[in-house]
């Protein structure tokens, strides 16, 4: 049996942090090269290797990817969808060049395997806003998501034109209490638990009957390591799968939320982040997922709110030093 080596690009943000441990637990620690443009993350530290890497340059890292007996990678790396908006044609060149950067490697290295996330972005004003189906009308608004639909036809391409085993996931919001999220529009649902628990209150950047799609990291890094052990037999979407665990507002959360913290109180005053929102679908459809290598989420809202507030309740009054 072939040892995989396996390099995670953008290690240090909110996704990279948790499925670096968790491929850390499946590969041993040493066969799982975190990488970052920042600091290594406190959560990361002592737990592997760590290497400091720009993915825009191309050449360092396949220099990494060479010396470090890579046989797969995963690439986290993105500028996401409110900071997007802030600097369009960064977005675009950074989202764009580091995956034909890894691509290109991949090709040329004979890689086993690369993943590479999409996102419910890709979806726009025109797409199904119930229960949006794999394939459907997709006309995305933000630079973010026209970049990943672009990325997931790369993706595509790749397999076909190379034969890259390259795969992905549409993530919906998504939400943890281990790292902090990484500027996108679903981010409330984030923000929201830091709040209940040190202020007692929150200001809402979206308005209360806001429907999005949302999963509970541990759902994420489950699904995004299933995905991949799979078979690729049993792959038959190689742009990017829809993924769902489950849909709310933040009326709901906050009434979830309130069950456990009775004095938490939410205003509404929605930004420019509202708009985006407003383009995206309230629900996915995620039945070929579902069909084709067995996906099925664990946490719906009542469960992940409980897990959430006790788990960054019990962080928080380590960090104030309780």
């Amino acid at each position: 049996m072939i040892k995989e080596r396996i390099l995670v690009i953008g290690a240090s943000g909110q996704i990279g942090v948790e499925l670096t441990l968790a491929l850390r637990k499946i590969y041993g620690n040493a066969n799982v090269i975190a990488s970052d443009l920042r600091e290594e993350n406190d959560l990361l530290k002592g737990t592997g290797p760590y290497v400091s890497m720009d993915v825009m340059n191309k050449e360092m890292l396949h220099v990494q990817v060479i010396r470090q007996g890579i046989t797969q990678i995963y690439l986290l790396a993105a500028i996401l969808s409110a900071t997007g908006e802030k600097n369009p044609h960064l977005a675009w060149s950074l989202n764009m060049q580091s995956l034909l950067n890894v691509l290109d490697i991949a090709k040329e290295e004979n890689l086993h395997k690369v993943y590479w996330p999409s996102s419910i972005a890709v979806f726009g004003p025109t797409s199904p806003k119930q229960n949006c189906p794999q394939q459907t009308i997709i006309e995305p608004t933000t630079v973010y998501g026209i970049s990943k639909y672009a990325g997931e036809f790369w993706c595509n391409y790749y397999h076909h034109r190379y034969g890259i085993d390259v795969r992905s996931l549409r993530y919906p919001g998504l939400i943890s209490y281990k790292s902090a999220p990484g500027a996108g529009t679903t981010d409330y649902a984030v923000e929201i638990f830091h709040e209940a628990l040190e202020e007692k209150k929150y200001k809402c950047f979206l308005r209360e009957d806001t429907y999005l799609p949302m999963m509970y990291m541990p759902d994420a890094i489950r699904a995004t390591i299933e995905l991949m052990e799979a078979d690729a037999s049993k792959i038959s979407v190689r742009t990017s799968y829809n993924i769902s665990a489950m849909s709310f507002s933040p009326k709901e959360i906050a009434a979830a939320i309130q069950k456990h913290i009775p004095a938490f109180a939410v205003s509404y005053k929605p930004d420019y982040r509202q708009p985006i929102a407003d383009s995206w679908p309230q629900s996915i459809d995620d039945t070929v997922a579902r069909k084709d290598w067995g996906w099925k989420e664990e946490f719906a809202l009542e469960r992940m709110v409980k897990d959430m507030l006790e788990n960054l309740g019990n962080q928080l009054a380590i960090d104030n030093g309780q």
